[in-house]
């Protein structure tokens, strides 16, 4: 009977006085404005992972059956020797397609700010996979995060950023972060990256107003994560989720809005909110070819193949570095 051993992490998760800073600094904004990151603690996760199974949220399910269906292209077009690093990994569902599908892949580095959704995610993994080394990293991927070597010698390395998570940034955040790809895959890699398309305004809209109120209530879970983790004291009652597709911009713009006139503190700081006020917690941004092909373009990156599934439209794109 072979021994698989647990995972190393390496732990990078951040602390109480990054968050709190970080909130400080977005409620200090005009409009106010919280990091939609911090949505992630352990209930948070759980309540994303129930989010992806709701009729209206299309995203992840669209996304799994065309990974399914193109793994063979991909795993063509990546080749055999493989480390894979993964920005955000969530419950690996599409991770474990990835690494099942790709030719001989060395090892995997998940780099995931979730503890508990990082450590489920690798031991299951792990367990599946045991020839392939877990190298899992508990940070934030939008900072500069130093990864730990595979053992194996790697032919090349492929970043994996799946679920249109790329949408959740601004433009130029997004230039940075594919950047910071650029940089980690080296120039003989690549990014494989999924993108929500844009569409009809009421399938997106509903995707992010499901009717079992899970989103509402993944929404609202990042004021309970902070009156934990900062001591805050934001009264959940007096919020309300709302998010709405704002069309010339292409995305989804989710917000908290105060239902009353109230004061918020944190760390020794007052924070008025007027009734009606909207808090801005997360965008979605959705994409064509031709902005999409810019914004890689922006951070010295070119589409290669790509692959799109039929309505509710959603793409893949493996990007390179441009010569």
């Amino acid at each position: 009977m072979s021994l698989v051993l647990a995972p190393a992490l390496t732990d990078l998760q951040p602390g109480r006085s990054t968050i709190t800073a970080d909130v400080l600094a977005g409620l200090s904004q005009h409009p106010k404005a919280l990091p939609s990151k911090y949505f992630y603690d352990a209930h948070g996760s759980a309540l994303f992972e129930q989010i992806t199974h709701q009729p209206e949220y299309y995203p992840t399910r669209t996304e799994l059956a065309l990974l399914q269906q193109v793994m063979p292209d991909i795993a063509r077009a990546v080749g055999p020797g493989a480390r894979v690093v993964e920005y955000g990994s969530g419950s690996g569902r599409k991770t474990r397609l990835l690494l099942q599908g790709l030719s001989d892949p060395v090892a995997y580095t998940p780099i995931e700010i979730s503890r508990a959704a990082l450590l489920a995610s690798v031991t299951e993994l792990a367990l599946e996979l045991p020839q392939v080394e877990m190298l899992p990293v508990c940070a934030d991927f939008t900072g500069p995060v130093r990864l730990p070597e595979p053992a194996q010698r790697h032919d090349s390395t492929l970043v994996f950023f799946p679920g249109s998570t790329l949408g959740n940034f601004t433009h130029d955040e997004s230039v940075q972060l594919l950047r910071a790809m650029r940089q980690t895959m080296g120039s003989d890699g690549m990014a494989l990256i999924g993108i929500d398309l844009h569409k009809d305004v009421a399938v997106v809209e509903a995707a992010y107003n499901d009717a079992a109120g899970i989103t509402a209530a993944f929404t609202l879970n990042l004021l309970a994560r902070l009156n934990r983790d900062v001591g805050s004291d934001f009264d959940l009652s007096c919020f309300q989720h709302r998010a709405r597709y704002h069309v010339p911009r292409m995305r989804i713009e989710t917000e908290l809005v105060s239902t009353c006139e109230q004061v918020v503190h944190v760390d020794g700081e007052r924070f008025h909110f007027a009734a009606g006020e909207a808090m801005q917690v997360e965008y979605s941004h959705k994409y064509t070819d031709a902005s999409f092909a810019a914004l890689a373009a922006a951070a010295g990156l070119v589409v290669g193949e790509g692959w799109d599934s039929p309505a509710p439209e959603f793409g893949l794109r493996l990007l390179r570095p441009s010569t």
